[in-house]
């Protein structure tokens, strides 16, 4: 059965308060997730929709802001100093899409968790649906699918970012024991207990949160899918980036190896590819100036560092960020712990090497030593 896509617009204000449904003497039942940042116009919109899709239910809302400039916080709180259903989780210093659901999830009491946005692009209207699945023991786990009718996902994204999409479900589907055509979809319900038992293996980087879950269960859980229509943004702008889609790529690597490699760990390896390339690059350039080996692979190195400290900073530790001063002592600090790692390397290198002529495997050996050193050191001292 195809999902009603509600398109009328909101007419509660965003000072005015809401009211408690027919369900409000009741247990609380449902609580709905919502990530958020620069949504504030969207804010009192999406709740008088889940006011008017809830009816009858015993439901929350509880935001999780991570910071944003534009006031989100403070436009949730306006509303929840009236209307005691409306909760807002404050971020400071931490940012992504994953570890906000994390922390709300955590912080709910309900028995079911929904997640969605807050642009206004998935269809509320359809989460009675996904309630009365999970309410009658016929899921684990229900999905709002954009993938189920053929026009699902057409209206809201654009032609690069729907094969963009594609590209991403196909993946996480080659990963996933599970058959579902929306394994990245940022709308979902779910039984609270079903993400609390695999907290510790979920990552808080990125922003497929449900790909993670259905990957980190022990047995695959019960699903059923639900379609609806992926509709238009509202208002604000997409958090789609470049360095979003490689936090992705890091965690489908990373479930492949089963957890083994921690997505982080593979972005970070990822940079030093890059820095290898740089150091050449940079190698090839002095050399054809004239400068002797010794001082040209000097420079090389430094300004290969140097790319992995930046990029490193941009992508793998985006959510630790280091900005002003702190960017110039961390910039130290990695250089240092770096040289100490190339030290390493070397001297592992030839400790096997002692041990056998195989001179590409004293070689890997130092450079994967160096690598966990520099990872594990540059983590915890830098960032």
């Amino acid at each position: 059965m195809s999902a009603r896509l509600t398109t009328e617009t909101a007419p509660h204000s965003e000072n005015a308060p809401l009211t408690w449904g027919a369900g409000a003497s009741e247990s609380l039942e449902l609580s709905v997730v919502i990530p958020t940042f620069n949504e504030r116009a969207n804010v009192a919109p999406l709740l008088a929709r889940l006011d008017r899709a809830l009816d009858g239910v015993a439901w929350q809302a509880v935001f999780v802001d991570d910071n944003s400039p534009d006031g989100t916080a403070a436009a949730v709180k306006a509303i929840a100093r009236t209307d005691p259903r409306i909760q807002c989780l404050r971020r400071i210093g931490r940012r992504g899409l994953a570890g906000a659901v994390l922390e709300g999830v955590l912080a709910s009491s309900a028995p079911y968790v929904a997640v969605i946005d807050a642009d206004l692009q998935h269809d509320e209207s359809i989460l009675p649906q996904m309630l009365g699945a999970l309410r009658g023991g016929r899921a684990d786990l229900v999905i709002g699918s954009r993938y189920l009718t053929a026009d699902g996902a057409t209206r809201g994204l654009s032609p690069i970012r729907l094969a963009g999409s594609r590209l991403a479900t196909s993946l996480a589907r080659s990963v996933l024991r599970a058959d579902v055509t929306d394994p990245v979809s940022g709308f979902f319900m779910i039984r609270r207990e079903l993400v609390e038992q695999v907290t510790p293996r979920l990552s808080d980087q990125g922003f497929k949160i449900l790909f993670d879950v259905i990957a980190s269960q022990p047995e695959p859980p019960r699903i059923l899918e639900i379609p609806y229509a992926f509709s238009e943004r509202q208002a604000g702008i997409s958090k789609l980036d470049g360095r979003v889609v490689l936090d992705y790529f890091g965690l489908i690597l990373s479930k492949m190896t089963r957890g083994l490699l921690p997505p982080r760990f593979l972005l970070f390896g990822l940079v030093g590819l890059s820095g290898v390339l740089v150091h050449l690059a940079v190698l090839y350039a002095e050399r054809t100036a004239g400068l002797r080996f010794e001082m040209a692979q000097g420079g090389a190195a430094l300004v290969a560092m140097t790319s992995n400290f930046i990029f490193n900073n941009l992508i793998t530790y985006r959510d630790r960020r280091l900005r002003g001063w702190r960017l110039l002592s961390g910039y130290l600090r990695f250089c240092a712990l770096c040289s100490l790692g190339l030290a390493a390397n070397l001297a592992i290198g030839d400790l096997v090497h002692s041990w056998t002529p195989l001179w590409w495997l004293a070689g890997l050996s130092g450079a994967l030593f160096g690598a966990a050193w520099n990872y594990v050191s540059t983590s915890l001292a830098v960032w």
